[in-house]
């Protein structure tokens, strides 16, 4: 978007605003918001270039947010975030799904609501950041076993996604992807053994 303060572009050109010098706004709008990337893998914990990559981004001054959904054991939640190389804020679930068997998941509602409600803490936390337009690249591990845990709502993540204010990129990994994000994806990448 181009802007002019002149009444004579703005007649012609409906691509161009017009703003008085007197009210001027100060606009933070993208041309275009980055690329839907998907990286899939038959089994979990397949995605360390992914991290290596977000690393490498946040050390050349890109700010990154890397959300594991699936991963814990160290208690972070959204107040204990790790920052790292000044630009990289790493979350994990405050009660994750990592720390149990699934079978004691399964015959402990406790446990089940606990680790639902930190997981669902964190997607929350990710669709503000997806509409903030805060970050140059967020990468959210795991977010398809969330969906297939039903703990994540599929259609939640796709209108987040297609109301998405970001410059850079989502990355989104995991295995059993949903068909409708594999068609919203700009590049999808199968992660082999």
């Amino acid at each position: 978007m181009l802007i002019s303060s002149s009444n004579s572009y703005s007649q012609s050109n409906s691509d161009l605003v017009n703003i008085s010098s007197a009210k001027k706004i100060n606009l933070k709008k993208f041309t275009q918001n980055g690329q839907i990337q998907i990286y899939q893998s038959s089994y979990r914990g397949s995605y360390s270039s992914i991290i290596r990559d977000s690393l490498r981004n946040a050390a050349l001054g890109r700010k990154v947010l890397l959300v594991q959904f699936m991963k814990g054991g160290v208690k972070q939640g959204i107040t204990n975030s790790v920052k790292l190389c000044g630009n990289l804020t790493w979350l994990r679930s405050a009660h994750s799904f990592d720390q149990y068997h699934s079978e004691e998941i399964e015959n402990n509602p406790n446990i089940k609501k606990s680790i639902h409600e930190s997981t669902y803490e964190l997607w929350n936390f990710c669709k503000k950041e997806l509409l903030s337009g805060e970050n140059d690249q967020i990468i959210l591990d795991e977010i398809f076993l969330a969906i297939e845990m039903k703990i994540i709502d599929k259609d939640d993540l796709i209108s987040t996604l297609e109301n998405r204010f970001i410059s850079g990129d989502v990355i989104l990994t995991g295995t059993d992807i949903p068909k409708d994000l594999l068609l919203m994806a700009n590049q999808i990448t199968e992660l082999r053994s």
